[in-house]
């Protein structure tokens, strides 16, 4: 970051008074859209590797325009969800670039998508947060979340106007069906799909189907606990033959969940702006990783992203 566009947060973050900031009486009225702003949804599905998207064979996603092979700015689902929630979506990993020209037009893309006055640093300082942005532009905004990680208790829940985890992990026709575009005005909703993470289960697959693998499965539940993950744990994970049945339920998650889009397609109002992505990619043994998180790996970084109008 150069020093002057770091100058320039510290003294707007001083000075500038956001405009949807609580008044001495409460929050001030949130502003009329301008005309042509368009509702926008963003789909995150977890953890999909974008060769399995493309393994999947999807036949609705491409209505939505071709699906790119695109980079993650991290490599787990919390923050990577806070970077795309600063506005910053995966990005092309562009050569012979400054990182602040790819921040610079990233951001300023949001205005011509969203038909919204100029985007960019300067619009959206102090804050950098993309739906305190939509807030003060008139936008009503919205998520629907299946990952723990995300839970309305974390810091992610900023500036939503209704923010709400899923009863299960794995049921994105369910939230995609509790959407709505109402209030006579234009809606952000950001929907996190839990498919296609592990165990890569759809709601209609009995949970005693699931491969449950030690150390992974419950991973949280067993780290409150304190109980440790052995050896031979370890070695169940990265059999050859398991790594591969789990690479397979991957895609065929990812192909039920190309099924599941054809719905919103059809419920979104016309010009609505849909972007489909992931959080981040997957490792399925490739240089002795399984999973994402601490795991360097290009299949990690790399995810879908397709993007259009409905």
């Amino acid at each position: 970051m150069s020093d002057d566009l770091f100058t320039r947060i510290q003294g707007r973050g001083r000075r500038a008074a956001h405009p949807l900031a609580a008044a001495p009486h409460g929050p001030a009225p949130r502003p009329d859209p301008p005309d042509g702003a368009r509702h926008v949804v963003v789909v995150i599905l977890d953890s999909l590797r974008y060769d399995s998207l493309l393994a999947a064979q999807p036949r609705v996603l491409p209505r939505l325009g071709p699906i790119e092979r695109r980079f993650t700015y991290a490599t787990w689902t919390a923050p990577s969800h806070y970077a795309l929630l600063t506005g910053l979506l995966p990005h092309r990993a562009p050569t012979g670039v400054v990182a602040h020209e790819v921040y610079r037009d990233d951001l300023g893309a949001w205005a011509p998508r969203l038909g919204l006055p100029a985007a960019g640093w300067g619009a959206m300082l102090p804050d950098l947060w993309l739906p305190r942005w939509l807030q003060a532009h008139g936008y009503q905004t919205g998520a629907r979340v299946s990952l723990p990680t995300l839970n309305p208790a974390t810091p992610l829940n900023r500036a939503f106007d209704d923010y709400t985890q899923a009863e299960r992990h794995n049921d994105l026709p369910a939230l995609l069906a509790s959407l709505r575009f109402d209030g006579g005005r234009p809606w952000f909703w950001l929907v996190n799909a839990g498919e296609t993470h592990y165990p890569y289960a759809t709601a209609e697959e009995p949970e005693a189907h699931w491969p449950k693998l030690h150390g992974v499965h419950g991973v949280f539940r067993r780290l409150a606990a304190g109980a440790p993950v052995h050896a031979s744990e370890a070695a169940e994970a990265f059999d050859a033959a398991r790594l591969d049945l789990l690479r397979r339920r991957q895609v065929r998650a990812a192909a039920h969940c190309d099924r599941a889009l054809e719905a919103l397609f059809d419920a979104c109002p016309p010009g609505t702006r849909i972007i489909v992505t992931a959080d981040h990619g997957e490792c399925f043994g490739e240089g002795g990783w399984f999973g994402h998180g601490p795991i360097p790996h290009e299949k990690v970084l790399e995810v879908p992203f397709v993007e259009g109008t409905v």
